[in-house]
């Protein structure tokens, strides 16, 4: 997104609100001609209500300005604010800035005293805005390569762990419903991308249509279904590291109605509220911080459950690991606890805690690059670790690759040693299988009569 598609959006709004508050004032009170004075007007950045000669009028600094200003003057909290879900305003929702004065005169309108980017604190610089938009771009570039890397090895994981069957157990399914829960973010992503930002003027900010705002919905339902599916990834290892036995399938159960169900309740309700209270544009904005509470609070909760189960479960490992049953040395122990707890980062969501308990309004240049950037990664480490570094796929993968070149092995050689069979209609494939099962009968038979002998 470019900093000046948002700024456009936002001026074009506040016209709007400007000239209807001039109608509804001078319906109220209609300016005298006999006497002197300044009509309201809009001068392309704030709106002036009317005032008499010799009256001067003060305005706040434009939403513009509190909009784009940040602790180091460049990060728009919209970008953060749409793609990571996260506020980055203060308490007050809004940061401090100046006053500008006009005084009204029998000429008219004064000049605006102190100028806006000096009573504001910004700097309308050509060169760093440039340096902005590219800063953006970059970012948007290094998050479409994350989600698309993610969404490629996860479609292959996937495919590998419902392709066989032996691998179908309570933790794999937790694992895939998780690589569905990264499959849809991705996918959710580049549909709000190519909707919201497919055109590049103004006037899509003016756009409400049912399409852009069943897309946020979609968006935030797969980003919340992410969350919590992170969050049932570590309850499931802490119930199985703290219970000894415990029913999988029917707990199982439990974790599909919280993982995709909670998502389902609390996006409906956001959606239900914004349509009531904040129908405003494709609902890709949360001004109201009430509303946006009904997502952000049960993903915060979320993330803070599953730091606690984090900790519980290294505190859990260090205890397993400790114990005289287990042998090694002390180095060995520290480097099975490393290497377990670097496993367990990217399946709890662990990195998100860096920046949720922060406050909002900090180091907002480095949030965007690690939740967003480095954040669309995380379903590519997740397919790496859980599926093609996992013994179990491994050993299952050369199993079949084994049985795979043998059958092919016999079924040529057969073919090269049976050519009248081979051109009969029957494949190497059909009388190698009846071969197999004529030799097990005939292992069979021998099986019993030596029974029978017995």
């Amino acid at each position: 997104p470019r900093i000046s598609t948002h700024s456009d959006c936002i001026i074009r709004k506040e016209q709007e609100d400007c000239l209807e508050k001039i109608r509804r004032a001078s319906a109220l009170s209609p300016l005298n001609e006999s006497a002197p004075g300044c009509p309201g007007m809009w001068d392309n950045i704030t709106c002036w209500k009317s005032a008499s000669v010799g009256e001067i009028v003060f305005v706040k600094c434009p939403p513009l300005f509190t909009i784009i200003k940040s602790e180091d003057g460049k990060v728009p909290f919209s970008f953060l604010h749409l793609f990571c879900g996260f506020d980055l305003l203060n308490s007050t929702g809004q940061i401090l800035l100046g006053d500008i004065s006009r005084n009204c005169t029998e000429e008219g309108w004064s000049e605006p005293f102190p100028h806006y980017y000096d009573a504001c604190g910004f700097d309308e610089n050509e060169t760093e805005s440039e340096n902005q938009d590219y800063y953006f771009l970059s970012v948007k570039a290094l998050y479409t390569v994350g989600y698309s890397t993610s969404l490629v090895s996860l479609t292959t994981a996937m495919v590998i762990l419902c392709r066989f069957r032996k691998l179908h157990c309570t933790r794999n399914f937790i694992h895939m419903n998780l690589f569905v829960s990264f499959i849809l973010r991705a996918i959710s992503v580049f549909i709000k991308d190519g909707i919201l930002y497919a055109e590049q003027d103004s006037n899509r900010c003016f756009i409400s249509t049912v399409e852009c705002k069943a897309v946020m919905v979609f968006f935030h339902y797969c980003v919340m279904s992410n969350y919590f599916w992170l969050f049932i990834e570590g309850l499931y290892l802490f119930t199985l590291l703290v219970e000894t036995f415990f029913p999988e399938r029917r707990y199982f159960y439990w974790y599909t109605i919280i993982g995709w169900g909670t998502p389902t309740i609390c996006v409906t309700v956001w959606a239900v509220l914004r349509l009531h209270f904040d129908d405003t544009g494709c609902w890709e904005m949360n001004d109201n911080t009430a509303l946006w509470w009904v997502i952000k609070g049960p993903v915060v909760g979320s993330i803070m459950i599953n730091f606690v189960l984090f900790i519980g479960i290294i505190v859990i490992l260090v205890q397993k690991l400790q114990s005289p049953d287990i042998g090694g040395n002390e180095s060995s122990i520290y480097l099975r606890l490393a290497r377990s707890t670097l496993l367990l980062i990217p399946l709890f969501g662990i990195h998100y805690t860096v920046f949720a308990f922060s406050p909002e309004n900090v180091s907002k240049r480095e949030r965007l690059v690690f939740e967003l950037g480095l954040g669309s990664f995380q379903g590519f480490v997740v397919a790496v670790l859980y599926c093609f570094l996992n013994g179990e796929v491994q050993s299952e993968i050369k199993r079949k690759w084994r049985s795979w070149k043998v059958n092919r092995y016999f079924a040529v050689d057969f073919k090269h040693r049976h050519p009248s069979l081979a051109s009969s209609g029957v494949n190497g494939g059909t009388q190698l299988s009846i071969l197999s099962k004529s030799s097990s009968q005939i292992r069979m038979s021998s099986i019993n009569a030596e029974n029978l002998a017995t």
